[in-house]
């Protein structure tokens, strides 16, 4: 173990601070630290990931992973990140960082990482790895499935160098008011309430599309809005067995009109658990505008951002198990 510099030792020093009480940052990076798999997670970059050679010696593949997560909790552009971690001693002891000893890993070096993920498209990988990892731990994907899509809102703007808006974005309407982004598409188990797919395209796709790549194809129910009524064929396409218990539009006006509404609040009471997962990316990530240009690199952000979701929402599980 190393030695303690100055640096640490004053960070850790609290003989002068008798009134300071762990904060909920505090708190939350001290629950990642136990829960998040960070060596399953390592191994799916660590083939990716720059060797030691004869140049200057590559920063840790775990030290840059868990910097890069804390700029996905912290909604932190690269700069941010770097400059939050100089700031904060909560976040640099997370990371590992010791000012006495090395500097903060700067922008570039982080910029660099989030290439590299998104060259090899480990964005999905990631994911893929905490679905494994979650299963293997008891959270296993059931027979229900639940699906919807979200938008992320993208800067409509032209008044940028190239003049003009992310060709790869779209626009599309939503009740009285008009979008323009991509859209995020998810599948959740209806037990876990966990996501288990997604895929991400521009916000003009209608939500009905990508509902086959949303399947595991072993369901015998699947949910979701009314923008998804009447896509039975679709649903068999991949779920063979799979009835169609999405909510159906209602008739106004028809003799049945009040059945129908409540058939849809008592379908609503399940797939109401696919806001959950919608909540902690937009909310509590603030994951609710793209911070880049593409789909390929908020694709990548998306799926990491999907993959830190089940994590969190599976904490309590998942703290049982790494209690001692």
């Amino acid at each position: 173990m190393k030695q303690q510099t100055l640096a640490v030792a004053a960070d850790q020093n609290t003989q002068y601070e008798q009134y300071r009480r762990p904060t909920r940052r505090d708190a939350f990076l001290a629950t990642m630290e136990q829960i998040v798999p960070w060596s399953h997670l390592c191994e799916v970059i660590e083939p990716h990931y720059p060797k030691a050679g004869n140049g200057r010696p590559p920063v840790g593949l775990e030290r840059m992973l868990r910097m890069y997560f804390v700029q996905q909790w912290f909604n932190l552009a690269d700069a941010a990140c770097e400059d939050a971690l100089l700031d904060s001693t909560a976040l640099r002891r997370f990371v590992g960082i010791d000012l006495g000893r090395e500097r903060v890993p700067d922008a570039t070096t982080l910029l660099k990482f989030r290439r590299l993920l998104e060259k090899n498209k480990l964005g999905e990988a990631l994911f893929a790895k905490v679905g494994e990892v979650l299963r293997a731990r008891g959270l296993k994907v059931g027979v229900g499935t639940i699906v919807d899509a979200t938008i992320i809102g993208a800067p409509s703007s032209t008044k940028n160098k190239d003049g003009k808006r992310d060709p790869e974005m779209h626009q599309t309407r939503k009740g009285r008011q008009y979008f323009f982004g991509m859209k995020l598409h998810i599948g959740v188990d209806s037990q876990t309430g966990l996501a288990h797919s997604a895929v991400v395209t521009a916000a003009n796709v209608h939500d009905k599309h990508p509902l086959p790549d949303l399947l595991h194809g072993h369901e015998q129910r699947v949910w979701g809005d009314s923008a998804y009524s009447s896509q039975q064929a679709l649903i068999r396409s991949k779920a063979p067995h799979a009835a169609d218990w999405t909510n159906q539009k209602v008739r106004k006006g028809s003799a049945t009109e009040d059945l129908e509404r409540l058939v849809n609040r008592i379908k609503s009471k399940v797939r109401a658990r696919v806001e959950h997962v919608f909540a902690v990316i937009k909310r509590l990530w603030r994951f609710e505008k793209v911070r880049y240009r593409g789909l390929a690199k908020n694709a990548t952000r998306s799926f990491v951002a999907l993959g830190l979701a089940n994590i969190y929402l599976a904490r309590g599980v998942l703290y049982e198990n790494v209690r001692p």
